[in-house]
């Protein structure tokens, strides 16, 4: 199958090569995790994440037992020990935000609610979230809105993620610690790289981070085997957190064209905001999934879906 300039496998085109399951080659795989992973550790979530995937290609492909290399360097063991987030160590949700942290987030908030949404908050008393004091009344505002959008009170769970995303995006040192981690996992032979959350965001700039990428072939940043980025539940379809980035609103996000970009988002999820990527980086292939209403941010659960159990295995999503 061709979509664009690119073939795309089939199920069809193994059977017609006579290609068996022993023939194909492995997925080797380097899985880049968000945020919430201290209590776990490289080999823990290498297990989650395998089986995960292996439960996908079972349930979703004809290749049962797909060989599968993967690993998940465990990057939160960069941070204090003991913290789960980014940012400040104190209470993640209270009056410890900085004025900056303050524009930041309220900037992803205005990102993601509509003008109705912001006239039904405008018509509720402050009180609605809590006590008013935990916030200011800019941000009060702005996560009333969210919910009225998404209703479920994950506008708490947005915030923190946004406050994360910004702790890796303005702490230059952290964020090339992060990613010198994650590339000393990769090696001649990887060929996928899968970003859930904020590790989405993080294997983004991997392709795009010469300056941490010393002795590498241009173009190949991360290794010459890499031809395919799959991202789940992330953030960057947020323009606020492509700013930060330095990537302006008129330019669309990019891989090397030798790279295919497979996006895969639940409409619940509320650290996406309930959009994919498609709009600004047309040349992905823009997946939605349902995870189910008790966690639509699981990793585990995108892990295991379709599109991705079909992109490892070299299909089309």
């Amino acid at each position: 199958m061709v979509d664009g300039n690119r073939h795309w496998p089939t199920d069809a085109d193994h059977e017609q090569a006579g290609l068996s399951e022993e023939d194909m080659r492995a997925a080797e795989i380097v899985g880049v995790h968000g945020i919430g992973q201290s209590g776990t550790s490289e080999e823990q979530l290498t297990r989650d994440w395998r089986k995960a995937l292996g439960r996908g290609i079972a349930e979703f492909t004809d290749l049962s037992g797909f060989p599968i290399a993967l690993r998940v360097p465990h990057w939160t063991s960069l941070l204090v020990k003991g913290v789960d987030h980014l940012g400040p160590q104190d209470d993640p949700y209270g009056e410890s935000m900085t004025p900056e942290e303050e524009q930041f987030v309220a900037e992803a908030l205005g990102d993601i609610v509509g003008p109705q949404d912001l006239a039904y908050a405008e018509e509720q008393p402050l009180a609605v979230l809590g006590p008013p004091k935990l916030w200011s009344p800019r941000i009060t505002r702005l996560l009333i809105a969210y919910d009225h959008r998404f209703p479920g009170g994950g506008g708490l769970v947005f915030v923190r993620r946004m406050r994360e995303v910004r702790s890796y995006l303005t702490e230059p040192d952290l964020a090339a610690n992060v990613r010198a981690l994650v590339r000393d996992h990769v090696t001649a032979t990887t060929s996928v790289v899968i970003g859930h959350s904020l590790g989405s965001v993080i294997a983004y700039d991997l392709f795009h981070h010469e300056d941490d990428a010393a002795g590498r072939t241009s173009g190949c940043l991360l290794g010459p085997a890499v031809d395919t980025l799959i991202t789940c539940g992330s953030p960057l379809g947020i323009p606020s957190v492509r700013r930060l980035m330095k990537i302006k609103d008129s330019e669309h996000l990019h891989l090397p064209n030798h790279v295919r970009w497979i996006n895969v988002h639940d409409p619940d999820d509320v650290v996406t905001g309930g959009i994919g990527l498609r709009r600004v980086a047309p040349g992905l292939v823009d997946a939605a999934v349902d995870n189910g209403l008790i966690d639509p941010h699981s990793a585990v659960r995108y892990l295991r879906s379709e599109p991705v159990a079909r992109a490892v295995t070299g299909r089309r999503p």
